[in-house]
């Protein structure tokens, strides 16, 4: 909103108090006050006939319908916010009444009634290990170094963005031959010594040495008790191979080949139950579903021993394992699998390629040490408990010698100190650099290789910091240059400026552009820099909303003013990674619970971790067939950014 209509909203909050309502009365001032509201402004273009961008505003017919589709109307709530919509050239709501329909919005969505649709804890297809869950979780087992699972085929992200997410973890042909040769592979680095926790002796026949050895270890590699009847399947293997002249331990040995190729250790396998009701998942589940979560490796002793005890149930329990587990080692695996898919910096490591002549600084060492120190800054904020806005305004940095060289801050930990590639950290005084906007890393890979992208930094900041992507561009955009030369005497922006005159990109670059100009003063590779051909960095910008601010440190004041986006928009997406599947209308509630619980701990981040950990979707599950409402999806969800117009840079080009 302008400047101009900032005061004007202060004054009808306290005017207009008939205008706000309660959860009860929101079906009513629905019908009363904003669907006419909507049938004025917005049906022409988003009705039934021809709806613009796919989003059709018609279909919702009362509030239930509205709780399906929260991703579509919080764009709508936007949209409304920043005045992109409806646009310049079409009639316009007074300002009254965009203030009540931002109002009624704003209050059905983070109010959601439960009664509207059944509870429902959603349905996880059986999940498979993925790469990164699969080497951990050998090296766990066996105490071994082999990383196997670094030649199997890429894992894809599904629903949320995640790699471990179910229905995107399919098993091509070649994984099959690939899990037998990294069976061989992790088997042959165990010493006899390990494996073998039981050995045939005068008191103890061979197969009952065996029967010992492979009870150990499948209750390890399945996580959970094993039944005699299913330890004689690989039992069978034992036997086939002492039966054709093999010894002791490499009988054993092909038997825990058996093992390691068994879906019930390649797959998180938890139990179905008859009927139609959800259920909580057993301790030995629960206990995988938070290694999985917090460590992406399997239950330690300790979690396992909680799970014989049939005290994982128990929230005092749960709650001390929660914390335990932050504070292991392990949980920095919370911030390389989870916090770089979020952060989008996996990328660096391998598409992100700045060009060599005009950036020669940029090798390898480089490369890999701003990878460490985006997962070890995300770390921090985990392991420290500290609260989630840390991630937006942090006042230190994790660099070692040559990232302390690369940002110019090399006096500032004392200089060729010999610490080399160690990361450590180091407290800063302004606000330059500190915090996720900082990250060599995602300034790297939100950048072309000849220069930065006003654009890709201002839809990465709307996507992964406040949860409102931009929808895809329209095709046959003209491009811009690939450098930031000055093109007919104008610069980089102004040529940007021109660009997004267009009645079809103003509307998505109105909101990125000025996002991503407040990050110019760091060049594609992620330094710091005052000068951009020849002139001075101009890193201001304007919000739709009439905010203005000049440079990293004034951008994330304007964004910890919308902290409340930002904690929503991290919540669904650890509450989707944790969960293993995209977050649907009935997870809104959860939401809200854990957004609640927030507030009430001052953001703290091992509130979202255990409200996560503690939450009803976390701890219970369904068969296929879910109660009440037939299982349907939100609707609209696929084209949920359509009102908002298009954006013009998309991975390739404006």
């Amino acid at each position: 909103m302008r400047r101009s209509f900032v005061p004007i909203l202060c004054l009808l909050a306290l005017s207009l108090p008939a205008l706000r309502v309660g959860a009860a009365d929101a079906p009513a001032a629905y019908d009363a006050q904003i669907r006419p509201l909507l049938n004025t402004y917005c049906a022409k273009c988003h009705g039934p006939e021809k709806p613009k961008h796919g989003v059709n505003l018609s279909k919702f017919t009362d509030v239930a319908s509205i709780h399906r589709d929260p991703k579509l109307w919080r764009t709508v709530l936007q949209q409304l916010n920043e005045r992109a919509m409806p646009p310049e050239n079409k009639p316009q709501p007074t300002d009254a009444e965009r203030a009540l329909l931002i109002d009624w919005i704003q209050h059905t969505l983070n109010n959601p009634d439960p009664t509207a649709f059944a509870k429902d804890p959603g349905r996880v297809t059986v999940r498979r290990l993925n790469r990164f869950e699969y080497n951990n979780t050998v090296r766990d087992l066996f105490d071994v170094g082999a990383r196997p699972a670094d030649a199997f085929p890429a894992d894809g992200a599904g629903g949320g963005g995640f790699d471990n997410n179910a229905d995107t973890l399919f098993i091509p042909p070649i994984l099959m031959e690939q899990y037998l040769a990294a069976a061989d592979a992790v088997l042959d680095e165990t010493k006899d010594d390990k494996l073998l926790v039981a050995k045939p002796s005068a008191g103890l026949p061979a197969r009952d040495a065996a029967k010992k050895v492979l009870s150990h270890w499948t209750f390890r590699c399945f996580r959970r008790p094993v039944a005699d009847a299913e330890l004689d399947r690989y039992l069978k293997l034992f036997d086939l191979a002492a039966a054709r002249g093999d010894d002791f331990p490499a009988a054993v040995r092909l038997a825990l080949k058996g093992v390691l190729v068994s879906p019930n250790f390649l797959f998180r396998i938890e139990q179905d139950k008859p009927g139609t009701e959800p259920w909580e998942v057993n301790d030995f589940e629960v206990a995988s579903r938070l290694s999985y979560f917090l460590w992406s490796t399997m239950p330690d002793d300790e979690l396992f021993e909680q799970a014989k005890a049939g005290k994982l149930h128990d929230p005092a329990v749960l709650e001390a394992q929660v914390r335990r587990m932050l504070k292991d080692s392990k949980s920095r695996a919370l911030a390389e699998s989870f916090g770089t898919q979020w952060l989008g910096v996996r990328d660096l490591l391998t598409t992100a390629n700045p060009d060599p002549r005009r950036f020669p600084a940029f090798n390898a060492q480089l490369r890999y040490s701003m990878y460490d120190e985006a997962v070890t800054f995300v770390d921090s904020v985990f392991r420290d408990d500290a609260p989630l806005t840390t991630l937006l305004n942090a006042n230190y940095v994790f660099v070692n010698d040559w990232l302390a060289d690369h940002y110019g801050i090399k006096d500032r930990v004392g200089g060729g100190d010999g610490k080399g590639e160690v990361l450590r950290r180091v407290e800063l005084k302004d606000g330059s650099r500190g915090g996720i906007l900082g990250l060599g890393a995602v300034l790297t890979v939100t950048s072309y290789p000849l220069r930065t992208s006003p654009v890709l930094r201002g839809k990465w900041v709307l996507e992964q910091v406040l949860g409102a992507p931009p929808p895809p561009p329209p095709p046959d955009i003209p491009e811009l240059p690939k450098d930031d030369a000055k093109k007919d005497g104008l610069s980089f922006r102004k040529q940007l400026e021109l660009h997004r005159k267009s009645t079809q990109c103003a509307s998505c670059h109105n909101r990125m552009d000025p996002l991503g100009f407040g990050l110019e003063n760091y060049d594609p590779v992620g330094r710091w820099r005052t000068e951009l051909a020849g002139e001075p960095v101009d890193a201001s910008g304007v919000m739709t909303t009439g905010e203005t601010f000049k440079g990293p440190a004034e951008l994330k004041k304007v964004l910890l003013g919308r902290k409340d986006e930002f904690v929503r928009n991290l919540t669904e997406k650890m509450l989707a990674y944790a969960l293993g599947r995209g977050l649907e209308y009935y997870d809104q509630p959860t939401v809200k619970e854990i957004d609640d619980a927030l507030a009430k701990n001052d953001y703290k981040a091992s509130t979202l971790v255990l409200e996560i950990s503690k939450s009803y979707p976390f701890r219970y599950r369904r068969n296929a067939t879910p109660t009440g409402d037939g299982g349907k999806k939100g609707e609209g969800t696929a084209s949920v950014q359509g009102a908002a117009g298009h954006s013009s840079e998309s991975g390739t080009d404006e």
